[in-house]
């Protein structure tokens, strides 16, 4: 019988096509650990792996199962740099700074490329990734963007399209203009997740799953993390559950704001060869952004909706069909065999939060959809920054990220005023 997620709906396109996912046991009594580290996504993974590798030991923590959040169910594409075009940091950090964080981005590609060569993850990838605008305004921006980064930024694999070229590579007409990016591409995240569990327990990790983390608290020099079946003590700590934070910490809680977004995954599409011909990857333009991709064996999977309120509705898949017949009208009753959602955990100006949060311990999440590459190379920089192979998680932890207006009891409502008022605009 499927695994259904408790903390996510639906039974993702991703979980069934994967071989049964290796189960970990939670944790029976109480254990002293070196780091430990609360969340078994891409960065908590990563961190400890890395330490576990380096003779450090280590204890990971996972509230539900490995690949329940969102490093199991996301939309699998890489992207290329930050969150925003390099030219728009540029103009609030300087070329300097905005560069620093393009190239750290750019690591944090390559990292993912070898970590899954060197353990030999098959994990779907194919190339390419096409960024569209849903409004002719934004060609000069478009066109600005990709000038900076191909002769500013010395990335020669990004290139604009025209109406016609952006048309015929996405397979619609509903496009102005787009960007073309043939250095990245998109992948299938769980089976990256599963071989990276298992490299980090292969490493000599000490990871748990269904033990969620209750409260955190620090006495003679030591933080304690209260679960369930037992109290772990450590001499440092890394926050690593990024939207599924809850009531666990107020820093984290303040600055990264879950969000949630669906997917809807179709047949294969032998019928219509148009739509996405090169099998890249897309984003539109909108604030709400839309996100969809074809498979290695032909499907679409479609991320669209994203609902700014703790439920999630009742029927994703009508949702996402609604959106998908939007650009490719010849797909309205197109069959969606699986459809799924999550939460992303976002900041206030869609920079990663990387923050020590308390004495020892650190927090670091609000990918803000960006995070495939970041997160898992984020986990890597954590574990060198206690190693002290290297400083280079301090550009993201001097970055600027102020909490949500409202404080507990009124950032959600805020929230959902704001983005739904951006949605809105998105229309028009």
């Amino acid at each position: 019988m499927s695994w259904q997620s408790p903390i996510a709906p639906g039974i993702s396109w991703y979980q069934e096509t994967v071989a049964e996912r290796p189960e970990y046991p939670a944790l029976d009594g109480s254990r002293q650990t070196s780091v430990a580290i609360i969340g078994g996504g891409f960065t908590g993974l990563q961190a400890a792996y890395h330490l576990a590798k380096s003779g450090v030991s280590v204890t990971l923590i996972e509230g539900c199962r490995i690949g329940d959040g969102a490093s199991g169910r996301n939309g699998g594409q890489l992207g290329t740099g930050q969150r925003s075009y390099p030219d728009e940091i540029e103009e609030e950090l300087g070329f300097e700074r905005s560069k620093a964080l393009f190239d750290l981005a750019e690591n944090a590609k390559k990292y993912l490329f070898d970590f899954a060569d060197e353990h030999g993850i098959d994990m779907d990838y194919l190339p390419g990734q096409l960024n569209v605008s849903h409004k002719a305004s934004y060609e000069r921006e478009y066109r600005q963007s990709v000038e900076a980064i191909v002769t500013r930024y010395g990335y020669p694999h990004m290139s604009f399209m025209d109406g016609k070229e952006t048309a015929e590579r996405a397979g619609s007409k509903r496009f102005f203009c787009g960007t073309r990016d043939t250095g990245t591409g998109h992948i299938h995240p769980l089976k990256l997740l599963i071989g990276l569990a298992k490299a980090a327990k292969d490493a000599g990790a000490g990871i748990f799953e269904m033990t969620p983390a209750k409260s955190i608290r620090q006495t003679a020099g030591k933080t304690l993390i209260e679960t369930p079946t037992g109290t772990i003590s450590a001499d440092r700590v890394l926050i690593a559950t990024n939207a599924y934070i809850e009531n666990l910490e107020p820093v984290t809680a303040a600055h990264v704001m879950p969000i949630h977004s669906f997917i809807g995954a179709t047949v294969p599409l032998d019928r219509f060869p148009e739509v996405i011909p090169g099998s890249e990857a897309l984003a539109d333009s909108r604030f709400v952004v839309r996100y969809w991709r074809k498979t290695r064996d032909g499907r679409l999977l479609f991320g669209g909706r994203e609902a700014y309120t703790a439920d999630a509705p009742r029927d994703i898949s009508s949702h996402i069909r609604r959106q998908i017949a939007e650009i490719y009208p010849q797909l309205r009753d197109i069959e969606i065999t699986h459809a799924w959602g999550g939460c992303v955990g976002i900041t206030m100006p869609r920079k990663p939060f990387a923050r020590e949060v308390m004495p020892g311990v650190m927090s670091i999440g609000g990918y803000s959809g960006h995070g495939v590459m970041l997160s898992n190379y984020c986990g890597k920089l954590y574990a060198d920054s206690i190693t002290g192979k290297t400083g280079e998680l301090d550009l993201l932890k001097d970055l600027k990220v102020p909490p949500f207006p409202g404080g507990a009891k009124f950032r959600s409502p805020l929230l959902f005023l704001a983005l739904t008022w951006f949605a809105l605009r998105d229309k028009f």
